[in-house]
């Protein structure tokens, strides 16, 4: 008995003195001014719907991380303005939020024509700069502390378009011809590009090569002319207002050929998923999630649990499956620096990350010399068996099978598109 009471008293001291160490880790952390990050975000305009939904999963993360005593003993603050998904205030959103608002460091907001523009405030101040799905911003600059959250590769251009050629050769008809389509903006510019390469890569003819204008509503003409080359595989790298328009278009001709998808942004939203339903069969589209056996990373699927918890009452993509693990894992690498690295020292931080491998909920990243992911995995999905518009048989395995990478592969390509489609 005698032990049993000092086993309880030594147990009570215990978590009595954890306790207060507890208190006094958050009441120093409460006295310490907070650990300001900075950034612009698309929170109104064309990028609002992702731009909301980064911000969802970042906070997630800060307040995960307040919870356990901030950052270097400092309770971690946002700072953020609305960027109106317009390039042309970012620069003056950078200037303040460095120079009036005063914060420890800065992030990207989302997108390759919003972050293109914090680049030269990001050098000129020597700044570590992690940034949120820009594709190849940094061949223009060549700047050591850029850090880029997108699994495209070291040659992000090639790489994002490389994995969709990759699916689309093992067609059961060999393809020897190729349409490739673009709207008439610097992120399809440089995915067409990639194409361009890819396609000569595999010995393709490149029989149709053009781009539209930003404003087009009705894809139907630029179909009819793809269809009268009559190509192999159809390429788009269209945007998330375009991507539906595209795929009506298709579906409204009765486009023939073996292969049809591309860099459809806008596939791996829950809304675009509901406006298209059945229409998405036989599409082979990028896609950053997929509900199946094959995708398995470390907490992933505890993120996506709490995220899809607040969806509905933030009014953001109810699945999350494209932007928010990223928008996550980015502030995890982050904050993992900072914790190792025990300071705010810009170059220390810039050098840790690079010599690093980061454990993320989006798997083990490891940054190349440009700031790009040093191994690239796009993933390429073709759209099967779905029934209605319901989004909750997107939460399950089988709609969306993945037919590239090779080491995410849960389903083989079928071709021609018509008969997929069906």
């Amino acid at each position: 008995m005698f032990v049993s009471n000092m086993r309880r008293r030594l147990l009570v001291a215990a978590v009595t003195m954890m306790a207060s160490f507890g208190i006094a880790t958050v009441s120093v952390a409460q006295n310490k001014p907070p650990l300001k990050i900075g950034f612009g975000m698309g929170l109104t305009g064309g990028m609002a719907a992702n731009g909301k939904a980064a911000l969802v999963s970042m906070e997630i993360w800060r307040e995960e991380i307040n919870k356990k005593g901030g950052l270097l003993g400092r309770q971690v603050e946002f700072v953020y303005y609305d960027d109106q998904s317009n390039p042309s205030l970012v620069p003056g959103i950078y200037t303040k939020l460095l120079d009036v608002d005063k914060v420890d460091l800065i992030i990207s907001g989302y997108g390759t024509n919003l972050i293109a523009p914090a680049m030269p405030i990001a050098m000129q101040r020597n700044l570590l700069f992690m940034t949120l799905f820009g594709t190849n911003v940094n061949a223009k600059f060549n700047y050591p502390g850029y850090f880029q959250m997108m699994p495209n590769g070291k040659e992000p251009a090639v790489g994002l378009a490389g994995g969709f050629f990759d699916a689309a050769m093992t067609a059961k008809k060999k393809p020897t011809t190729v349409a490739i389509v673009g709207g008439d903006n610097e992120f399809a510019a440089m995915t067409i590009e990639g194409a361009r390469v890819v396609a000569k890569k595999y010995n393709l003819k490149v029989v149709y090569d053009k781009t539209y204008p930003p404003n087009t509503t009705d894809y139907t003409p630029i179909l009819r002319a793809v269809q009268a080359t009559n190509p192999d595989i159809v390429f788009f790298a269209s945007y998330p207002n375009e991507t539906p328009g595209v795929i009506r278009a298709a579906r409204e001709i009765g486009l023939k050929t073996e292969v049809f998808g591309g860099t459809m942004i806008g596939l791996g939203f829950a809304a675009v998923k509901k406006q298209l339903g059945p229409l998405l069969n036989g599409v082979v589209g990028y896609e950053l999630y997929a509900a199946e056996k094959t995708v398995n990373f470390p907490g992933i699927d505890a993120f996506l649990k709490i995220y899809q918890s607040r969806a509905e009452k933030e009014g953001v993509d109810p699945l999350g499956y494209y932007l928010p693990p990223y928008a996550y894992a980015e502030m995890e690498i982050l904050g993992n620096a900072i914790t190792t690295v025990g300071s705010l020292d810009q170059k220390k931080l810039i050098d840790y990350i690079r010599a690093t491998t980061h454990k993320t909920v989006v798997g083990d990243v490891k940054f190349a010399s440009n700031g790009e992911w040093e191994v690239g995995r796009p993933m390429y999905v073709q759209y099967r068996g779905v029934k209605g518009n319901e989004i909750d048989q997107f939460r399950k395995a089988g709609p969306s099978a993945i037919i590239s990478p090779k080491e995410l592969k849960s389903g083989e390509l079928i071709t021609p598109y018509q008969e997929a489609s069906k």
